[in-house]
């Protein structure tokens, strides 16, 4: 009888590992970190492709006693993962051909990148494209509806998208398309596309789960980043889990913290990273070589796609990002600094409720001040940079930041595009812009992803607020910073010393290594500090000596 050195099984969907000595438990946890170091037998992990390939090539050095039904469930998925891995090497590889396509509109043509894209997700029936800003994402959308069996397809967009994909989907494809309108089901007509928004999603949850649509195209998938902690993300999971193929498309999967890929990519392919708590012992804490490490697994399981302008030909002018240090309205920030204290001594010193909420009344309330404090200092700016001839892309947060800016720029006609106008006055808007009619065009920072156009007329965007998240400052300057842009693009962020501008860009830089080390791994390093939350840091700013600090709640 051939030396066994424990047992193998499967039980409701888990491979259950028992009776493994000692060393082969230390051997089996280096080659499965997911168990986790302090994991005791039984051990347990989710059956997939993936884990049985591992498992076969463990037991080729610990063989496991195993029955023969599971053993050939093993050897399928062993098969399986092998198939797609080679289906997704030749995809990538230099001198690869894609096959015809059909069902693009005359003249219209994927590009080789974009086809490449589309064959991929094809092939691994899930992928989360990450292709710079401007590279055409939503004709590698397109590509995908035209593909054989992938009808009918949803696609879901933000609410400023929308009228976006349906112009791109009827000048490219001969494809119907609808666009819904409605958060509650109704019948819907006869077409090959369906178009909903991202608020829409919660009501359809018991359409998406009859298998009706075939695809699903996640436009921004960044949106998912909160996983199923939504009504919006569980729908969104229904229907992505009775589609067949699912493309996410952002350039900015990773918006914050890195941990943020693991919901993002649960929505494209849940196997690979596995649920959360096996990813939290695999891959956390994230620090820049785990980061690094994730990303390379992600191109090298076929899931994640990410081109540059270099890396397709597009030889794009660099991007100029400049940090200007501007004066503030001192009396401004004083005025909120006692009650500003108050609150960070509450979310160090209260209960458990208490400090969540005093430190997001904190954040809201010291931002805001922040933004008014610099506002007329930020329109001062924007208009040396309009009489100097250039066309300015404003951004901020605020209503009273946007209020004051609109005072103080009067002169250039400013239009607006931010979350108070309906979509016609926002096409109205980029209208005036682009026309010349406006030399200033207001945006809110986590507006018009998206947005095409702009890069024609304007090569300057100035942050006149800045947001947590690392990847809503990259998501503005790529606006202007893609295809057809013709001039290096100028991206100023205009800091004040004071109130939250300090601890917003020591947070920035943690969370942009991550995000960087995720997407791009084989770039140049960059070394992450400790890893304060953005609470920690507004907090410690108002805290003086003396105050006690406990744990400040995230």
């Amino acid at each position: 009888m051939a030396l066994t050195y424990g047992t193998a099984r499967i039980e409701d969907g888990y491979w259950v590992l028992d009776n493994l000595p000692p060393h082969a438990c230390m051997r089996f946890k280096d080659v499965f970190p997911r168990t986790g170091r302090t994991a005791r037998l039984p051990f347990k992990f989710k059956v997939s492709p993936a884990s049985s390939a591992d498992l076969e090539w463990f037991m080729a050095r610990y063989p496991l006693e195993i029955a023969a039904n599971d053993q050939a469930e093993m050897v399928a998925g062993r098969e399986t993962q092998q198939r797609a891995f080679e289906a997704a090497a030749a995809i990538l590889a230099p001198g690869w051909e894609p096959p015809p396509l059909i069902g693009f509109r005359e003249g219209q043509a994927l590009r080789p990148y974009q086809a490449q894209a589309v064959q991929l997700c094809m092939a691994r029936r899930g992928l989360l494209l990450g292709d710079d800003l401007g590279l055409g994402k939503t004709f590698v959308g397109c590509g995908l509806m035209v593909q054989p069996g992938t009808l009918p397809c949803a696609v879901v967009t933000p609410v400023h998208l929308q009228s976006q994909w349906l112009k791109v989907v009827r000048a490219v494809t001969t494809l119907r398309v609808h666009v819904v309108k409605k958060m509650r089901p109704y019948d819907l007509p006869p077409a090959d596309v369906y178009l909903f928004r991202y608020s829409q999603l919660r009501g359809w949850f018991d359409v998406f789960g009859s298998g009706f649509f075939r695809s699903v195209i996640f436009e921004e998938a960044h949106e998912l980043r909160t996983g199923l902690a939504s009504d919006k993300g569980r729908a969104a999971k229904q229907l992505a889990e009775n589609a067949g193929w699912r493309l996410g498309l952002t350039a900015t999967p990773v918006q914050g913290y890195g941990t943020e890929i693991h919901p993002v990519m649960s929505f494209i392919n849940d196997e690979v990273l596995g649920p959360f708590e096996e990813f939290h012992r695999e891959w956390l804490p994230l620090d820049d070589e785990k980061a690094r490490g994730l990303g390379s697994y992600l191109r090298d399981q076929g899931v994640y796609l990410r081109r540059t302008k270099a890396d397709v030909g597009q030889q794009l002018p660099p991007v100029n990002r400049i940090v200007e240090t501007i004066d503030w309205d001192a009396k401004t920030l004083e005025r909120v600094e006692d009650l500003a204290r108050q609150l960070a001594i509450k979310a160090v010193n209260g209960s458990f409720m208490e400090r969540g909420q005093a430190a997001r009344d904190l954040d809201l309330m010291v931002r805001r001040a922040t933004g008014v404090a610099k506002a007329r200092a930020v329109a001062l700016f924007v208009r040396l940079l309009c009489d100097a001839g250039r066309k300015v892309l404003l951004a901020g947060w605020h209503r009273d930041v946007y209020d004051i800016w609109l005072k103080e720029l009067a002169a250039l006609k400013p239009a607006m595009y931010t979350g108070s106008e309906s979509p016609k006055q926002k096409a109205d808007a980029i209208e005036a812009f682009v026309s010349g009619e406006a030399q200033v065009l207001i945006i809110s920072l986590r507006a018009g992803a998206g947005i095409d156009g702009l890069q024609h007329v304007c090569s300057t965007v100035v942050a006149g607020e800045l947001d947590w998240q690392p990847g809503v400052h990259n998501q503005l300057i790529g606006r202007l910073d893609r295809e057809g842009q013709t001039e290096p693009v100028d991206a100023f962020f205009l800091i004040a010393q004071d109130g939250s501008d300090p601890p917003m860009v020591e947070v920035l830089g943690i969370k942009s290594s991550q995000a960087a080390a995720i997407t791009d791994p084989l770039g140049q390093a960059v070394a992450t500090p400790a890893d304060e939350s953005r609470m920690r840091a507004l907090v410690q700013r108002y805290l003086r000596p003396g105050d006690v600090q406990v744990e400040v709640a995230a």
